[in-house]
Protein backbone atom coordinates (compact mmCIF):
# COMPACT_ATOMS: atom_id res chain seq x y z
CA UNK A 1 0.00 0.00 0.00
CA UNK A 2 1.72 3.07 -0.94
CA UNK A 3 1.59 6.43 0.93
CA UNK A 4 -0.71 8.28 -1.58
CA UNK A 5 -3.41 5.70 -0.17
CA UNK A 6 -2.89 5.93 3.36
CA UNK A 7 -3.12 9.62 2.30
CA UNK A 8 -6.20 9.50 0.67
CA UNK A 9 -7.56 7.01 3.59
CA UNK A 10 -6.44 9.79 6.20
CA UNK A 11 -8.84 12.53 4.47
CA UNK A 12 -11.54 9.92 4.27
CA UNK A 13 -11.11 9.68 8.09
CA UNK A 14 -11.03 13.26 8.87
CA UNK A 15 -14.39 13.95 6.56
CA UNK A 16 -16.33 11.15 7.76
CA UNK A 17 -15.33 11.92 12.15
CA UNK A 18 -15.61 15.78 11.11
CA UNK A 19 -18.80 16.75 11.93
CA UNK A 20 -19.42 13.57 14.49
CA UNK A 21 -21.33 14.26 17.81
CA UNK A 22 -20.08 10.94 19.13
CA UNK A 23 -17.98 9.82 21.50
CA UNK A 24 -14.27 9.17 19.71
CA UNK A 25 -14.95 5.15 21.32
CA UNK A 26 -18.03 5.13 20.10
CA UNK A 27 -16.61 6.38 16.10
CA UNK A 28 -13.68 3.65 16.17
CA UNK A 29 -16.72 0.71 17.42
CA UNK A 30 -19.14 1.63 14.58
CA UNK A 31 -16.37 2.01 11.68
CA UNK A 32 -15.55 -1.26 12.82
CA UNK A 33 -18.54 -2.81 12.59
CA UNK A 34 -18.95 -1.01 9.16
CA UNK A 35 -16.46 -3.45 8.23
CA UNK A 36 -19.00 -5.99 8.57
CA UNK A 37 -21.91 -4.87 6.64
CA UNK A 38 -19.67 -4.27 4.02
CA UNK A 39 -18.32 -8.12 3.86
CA UNK A 40 -22.42 -8.77 3.95
CA UNK A 41 -22.34 -6.85 0.90
CA UNK A 42 -19.77 -8.69 -0.94
CA UNK A 43 -22.02 -11.89 -0.32
CA UNK A 44 -24.87 -10.67 -1.57
CA UNK A 45 -22.65 -9.80 -4.97
CA UNK A 46 -21.32 -13.28 -4.69
CA UNK A 47 -24.44 -14.75 -4.67
CA UNK A 48 -26.10 -12.25 -7.37
CA UNK A 49 -23.03 -12.62 -9.53
CA UNK A 50 -23.31 -16.91 -9.22
CA UNK A 51 -27.22 -16.40 -9.45
CA UNK A 52 -27.70 -18.82 -5.86
CA UNK A 53 -30.96 -16.80 -4.94
CA UNK A 54 -33.85 -17.96 -7.20
CA UNK A 55 -35.66 -15.09 -6.56
CA UNK A 56 -32.99 -12.53 -7.60
CA UNK A 57 -31.30 -14.84 -10.24
CA UNK A 58 -28.04 -12.67 -11.63
CA UNK A 59 -28.38 -9.65 -10.22
CA UNK A 60 -24.56 -8.84 -10.23
CA UNK A 61 -21.63 -8.86 -11.88
CA UNK A 62 -17.88 -10.20 -10.72
CA UNK A 63 -16.72 -6.20 -11.41
CA UNK A 64 -19.90 -5.73 -8.51
CA UNK A 65 -17.58 -8.16 -6.22
CA UNK A 66 -14.27 -6.53 -6.91
CA UNK A 67 -15.80 -3.11 -6.65
CA UNK A 68 -17.65 -4.42 -3.47
CA UNK A 69 -14.22 -5.66 -1.88
CA UNK A 70 -12.08 -2.75 -2.22
CA UNK A 71 -15.15 -1.10 -0.22
CA UNK A 72 -14.59 -3.75 2.24
CA UNK A 73 -10.29 -2.88 2.10
CA UNK A 74 -11.59 0.74 2.43
CA UNK A 75 -13.60 0.54 5.64
CA UNK A 76 -10.80 -1.38 7.29
CA UNK A 77 -8.35 1.16 6.23
CA UNK A 78 -9.96 3.63 8.11
CA UNK A 79 -10.65 2.03 11.02
CA UNK A 80 -7.30 1.19 11.55
CA UNK A 81 -6.49 4.92 10.98
CA UNK A 82 -9.04 6.06 13.82
CA UNK A 83 -7.14 2.91 15.91
CA UNK A 84 -3.79 3.92 14.94
CA UNK A 85 -2.43 7.01 13.82
CA UNK A 86 0.50 5.37 12.19
CA UNK A 87 -1.74 2.99 10.43
CA UNK A 88 0.33 2.59 7.47
CA UNK A 89 3.51 1.89 8.93
CA UNK A 90 1.72 -0.84 11.16
CA UNK A 91 -0.09 -2.25 8.41
CA UNK A 92 3.29 -2.87 5.90
CA UNK A 93 5.36 -4.64 8.86
CA UNK A 94 2.26 -6.71 9.74
CA UNK A 95 2.28 -7.53 6.05
CA UNK A 96 5.91 -8.74 6.05
CA UNK A 97 5.40 -10.61 9.02
CA UNK A 98 2.67 -12.15 7.16
CA UNK A 99 4.66 -12.67 4.76
CA UNK A 100 7.76 -14.12 5.90
CA UNK A 101 5.38 -16.49 7.90
CA UNK A 102 3.71 -17.71 4.45
CA UNK A 103 6.25 -17.77 2.36
CA UNK A 104 9.25 -18.45 4.48
CA UNK A 105 10.71 -15.30 2.56
CA UNK A 106 13.26 -12.14 4.83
Amino acid sequence: MNDSAWATIAELNRWLTRDSELPEQTQKILQILKISEEAGEVAEAVIGATGQNPRKGFSHSWEDVEKELCDVIITSMVALTQLNSEAGELFAEHLQRVRERALGLS
